[in-house]
Formats: C-alpha cells, sequence, structure tokens
C-alpha cells in the first residue's frame, strides 16, 4: 500500500458499514484535507464518528452525513458542496436472499442509487471513483450479483477515473457466516450449513479496505480490480473448525439447502477475464465491458419505470439484457 489520500478531500458512501467504516479508518490514518462518510444509517454513522473522534481528537476533518444514495438531489447537493477528489462507493444491498424477494429494491439501490454517485461524482469534477462490487457478479445467478455486473459496466470513460473491485465473502462484515456461527454455537446450535459442497473465497475487513484504496490509487477508467485470495474455502470445514475451537464438539451441523440465488462455488473472474488480467503483485486488473452512454441512458430509465411500477418480470428481463450471462435459478 502506498498511501496517497494526504491532503485529499474523501466522500465514502455507506461510511456507517462494516467495510465503509474501515475506509474511514484507514483514510483517516493518511490525513486528508476532509473526510465525510454519507450514509442513510445514522447508527452506524455514531459509531465510526465516536471512533474517529476518540482516536484523532474532535478537531479531525471528518463529517458524517445522512444521506441516501436512491436521492438524485441529495447526492448531486453532497457531492457540489463537498467537492471530493475520491469517491468511494461502498453503499448498496448485498443479502442475496433479500434481493430476490425484493428485486425492485436492488434496482432502486444498487444500480439507479450507484448512478447517482457516479453521474454526481462526474459532474463534479472528482479525480478518482472507485465502485464495490462482488465476485457474485461472475456469471450472475442471483439479483444482487447481476445488479452489481451492471454498476461494472456503468463506469464509463470520463474526467473522473471510475473504477470497480470484485470481493469475495468479507469475514466478520454484517450479516456474514463467521458471525452467525459464532452465534449459533453460543446458542448451543445446531450450526446452519447450507449445503456440504459449498465453497467461498473469503477475506479480512481491513484487506477489503485496503483492495479499495489500492484501487484508487491504480485505478484507470473501465479498469476492475480483484484481490488474489487463494484456493476457495469449505463452508463446512470453517463450520467444524469453529465448532472444535469453542470447546463444545457435541454442537450439531444442519444443512438447509440452497436458497434462491444462491451458487454452490463463486468465481472471481471469467474465463476471458483471467485470460486478459494484468498482475500487480496479488491485485488482479481486468478490463470491463462498459455501456455505449445511450445504451445505458435507455436501460436506465427503464429500469427506475419498473422499479417504480414493482414490474418484476420486466426487471428481470432487463437484468438478462444488461447482464448477458445472468442466469435465474
Amino acid at each position: 500500500m502506498q498511501p496517497f489520500l494526504q491532503g485529499k478531500r474523501v466522500l465514502i458512501t455507506g461510511g456507517g458499514g462494516s467495510i465503509g467504516s474501515e475506509l474511514c479508518r484507514q483514510a483517516a490514518a493518511q490525513k486528508p484535507a476532509a473526510l465525510a462518510a454519507a450514509d442513510i444509517s445514522e447508527n452506524g454513522l455514531f459509531a465510526i464518528r465516536e471512533e474517529l473522534w476518540t482516536r484523532y481528537g474532535p478537531d479531525i476533518p471528518f463529517q458524517a452525513v445522512i444521506a441516501s444514495i436512491r436521492d438524485r438531489d441529495r447526492m448531486e447537493q453532497l457531492i457540489s458542496d463537498f467537492r471530493p477528489d475520491i469517491v468511494l462507493h461502498a453503499a448498496a444491498h448485498k443479502h442475496v436472499l433479500f434481493m430476490e424477494q425484493f428485486p425492485e429494491e436492488a434496482v432502486k439501490n444498487n444500480i439507479l442509487g450507484a448512478w447517482n454517485v457516479v453521474r454526481a461524482a462526474e459532474q463534479s469534477g472528482a479525480e478518482r471513483l472507485v465502485l464495490i462490487s462482488t465476485d457474485k457478479a461472475v456469471e450472475p445467478q442471483s439479483v444482487m450479483g447481476a445488479s452489481k455486473r451492471v454498476t461494472e459496466r456503468m463506469l464509463l470513460p470520463g474526467r473522473t477515473v471510475k473504477t470497480a473491485v470484485r470481493f469475495g465473502n468479507v469475514i466478520d462484515s454484517a450479516g456474514s457466516a463467521l458471525p452467525l456461527f459464532r452465534r449459533q454455537i453460543a446458542e448451543g446450535g445446531p450450526v446452519t450449513v447450507t449445503d456440504p459442497r459449498m465453497t467461498r473465497y473469503f477475506m479480512s475487513i481491513p484487506e477489503a479496505a485496503e483492495l479499495v484504496l489500492e484501487a484508487a490509487r491504480l485505478g484507470e477508467n473501465g479498469g476492475l480490480f480483484v484481490l488474489d485470495m487463494g484456493e476457495p474455502v469449505s463452508i463446512l470445514a470453517l463450520a467444524e473448525k469453529l465448532i472444535r475451537e469453542s470447546g463444545a464438539p457435541d454442537i450439531p451441523i444442519r444443512f438447509t439447502g440452497l436458497r434462491p440465488g444462491e451458487k454452490l462455488q463463486e468465481r472471481l473472474l471469467t474465463p476471458e477475464e483471467e485470460r486478459t488480467a494484468v498482475r500487480f503483485g496479488k491485485i488482479l486488473r481486468v478490463k470491463t465491458d462498459p455501456f455505449q452512454p445511450e445504451e445505458l441512458e435507455s436501460l436506465l430509465s427503464r429500469f427506475q419505470k419498473a422499479a417504480q411500477t414493482g414490474n418484476r418480470e420486466e426487471i428481470f428481463a432487463l437484468l438478462k439484457e444488461a447482464a448477458p450471462d445472468y442466469q435465474r435459478k
């Protein structure tokens, strides 16, 4: 990592979340000229504000901002007033099952909300923007994954350098497997595992934030960055290890079966991306295939109408159009 945020104005959306708050910590350590965290969740913002004030004192140039990325006018006002050099877009809906149940919310937040941030950053003349994506965007089988694949393709060339990063599962992030397993073990079980064959790539919260900042430093228009995370981890083996270490080896494991939108295994790159990837140490960079401007304008208009009217079949059709390798399960 090469610090480069010193003297910069940095805006983090989703700044009260697991990744967003860690981005605040790492950005604050680089002594930016100004640091703002925007989130719709006041509790997360309050917690990171108190933490940074305790660590650096109340004079730290940090501000917590209650704002929703869904509100285009609010995003334009916020970014115009704050004038960020760097925008780190971490706000999103991430739970696969919920997005299968409420696809219109995935569109409103993950697609239209992301576009509000991208558009406002471009209009304000921000130097760089990094958008957080997911390995579920690779050959997606879920609404959440497909919505993120769409956002990867929204990073059109412009005066703001726009890049994306793909994460595997982030250990100990809110709602992830590890905290769930710990709670189930503390309650005496059973520990619930979807399928004995399920595997996932894992990275820590600090690793995830470091990848975002490194992508901001290395970024080029249309680039997409992935951390080489080695071999995927067996979810069953992870659950068994936690049970052994708990000192209560008799806690049972119950298999619940795949839920809508879930895959047994995730991939970090498509075969084509693997062939064209450029390596920077443990970071891989690949090119995305951005929309044409007029194509994106049409898609966003139709996504907005389908989400507002709750037309889910139209949403599924548009996701397939915008992310052709989306296979709804």
